[in-house]
């Protein structure tokens, strides 16, 4: 337990929902984040709790480490007015004529951000607010090579009021360049930019089965209808080629991206890819490796526990994309899960927007959960 740990003024519904909509309406795309994070300090300052920002521009928040409550600050780019309207008749995430606050961040994740500040300082436990999770995860990978392990950590994403996520696929990104000489394009030699077409399209080939259990198998030993969780989804994101401005050679790069199930290791999907290898090279950025926690922990019962007392039926989820929390269950060998108010099909969207009552819900979710696991490390 961190010295710093003190009893703090209540942070009421209202407090909250001003912190969300202030921080909604500060716009905080990745690289840009400072003002929003500003808010974040102030905030926790003003409720007798320490706060400031670390080299990177993380918040940090330190006080009792039987869990650590944290989000990332930053945001996609785009703008969306602000406002806090009554849903529509026809809305799927709320109810007609409830509250819903439509901007930026809304969902992803400035939504779980304030809900976890709210919590962590009505419960008296870390919080941490992170840079750059949209880009290169720079605040996370800070974080865990700055502090020792907590005891438990929630990293914020949308996953619903009433969902837990326990798990993520792992992401390999890399750059493939090839060169070939010019030539006229009646010649059959294949020139750099077939090249670059033809690896990837063995490497699309190579993973077309998925990952898949034994016992999800058809009678032919096909995947058939394998979970996305559990497959490697390997996308082209940028291509780029032609000739060279000399005119003497044929040049091609191709931006390329892999989401890695739990089942694999990054390392396996790497080499895959690079067998596949015969022209050109590739450069690898660093990778994120898959996760997948147990339900049976402690914190993911307290999370059963909490959702039910706020008369919600718990999910449990596996997501297809990657979060931080991918950077943290490398890094400390601690219970983790991912949770915060919001339909994660909102993520990114023109119409991103977050149900009110759902948020309030959310706090409410966090801090029994955070209380359950500061009482029971007493």
């Amino acid at each position: 337990m961190s010295a710093n740990a003190t009893s703090t003024p209540e942070v009421s519904r209202e407090e909250a929902r001003d912190l969300l909509v202030d921080l909604v309406s500060i716009p905080s795309p990745s690289g840009d984040e400072a003002e929003a994070a500003e808010r974040l300090v102030d905030f926790v300052r003003a409720h007798g709790r320490e706060a400031w920002l670390d080299e990177v521009g993380n918040v940090r928040a330190p006080a009792d480490d039987a869990v650590l409550l944290t989000s990332h600050v930053d945001t996609v780019p785009g703008e969306i007015p602000v406002a806090v309207e009554p849903a529509d008749a026809d809305d799927p995430v709320a109810a007609e004529g409830a509250d819903v606050l439509r901007g930026r961040g809304s969902v992803d994740a400035t939504g779980p951000l304030a809900a976890m500040a709210a919590a962590a300082v009505n419960a008296g436990v870390s919080f941490v607010g992170v840079v750059g999770e949209e880009t290169d995860s720079r605040g996370a990978r800070h974080l865990v090579a700055d502090r020792d392990p907590p005891e438990a950590v929630v990293n914020g994403e949308p996953s619903g009021a009433d969902g837990i996520t326990l798990g993520y696929r792992g992401f390999l990104a890399g750059t493939y360049v090839a060169t070939s000489e010019s030539g006229h394009t009646s010649r059959p030699d294949p020139n750099a930019v077939q090249h670059a077409i033809r690896w990837w399209s063995r490497v699309e080939k190579a993973f077309e089965d998925g990952v898949v259990p034994e016992e999800r198998r058809d009678g032919d030993g096909d995947a058939g209808e394998a979970p996305v969780f559990e497959q490697v989804t390997a996308k082209p994101v940028a291509v780029d080629g032609g000739v060279s401005d000399d005119g003497l050679s044929v040049e091609a790069t191709m931006d390329v991206q892999l989401r890695v199930p739990p089942a694999l290791d990054v390392e396996t999907v790497r080499e895959t890819t690079e067998a596949h290898l015969d022209v050109g090279t590739v450069s690898w950025a660093d990778p994120i490796p898959p996760v997948m926690q147990s339900p049976r922990t402690d914190l993911a019962r307290a999370f059963r526990v909490a959702i039910r007392a706020e008369d919600g039926e718990p999910r449990l989820l596996r997501k297809t994309g990657t979060s931080d929390m991918n950077l943290y269950a490398d890094a400390w060998d601690c219970p983790m899960v991912t949770y915060g108010p919001g339909d994660s099909d909102l993520d990114h969207a023109p119409d991103e927007r977050l149900p009110l009552a759902e948020f309030d819900r959310s706090v409410a979710v966090l801090e029994r959960v955070a209380r359950t696991l500061r009482d029971d490390a007493a």
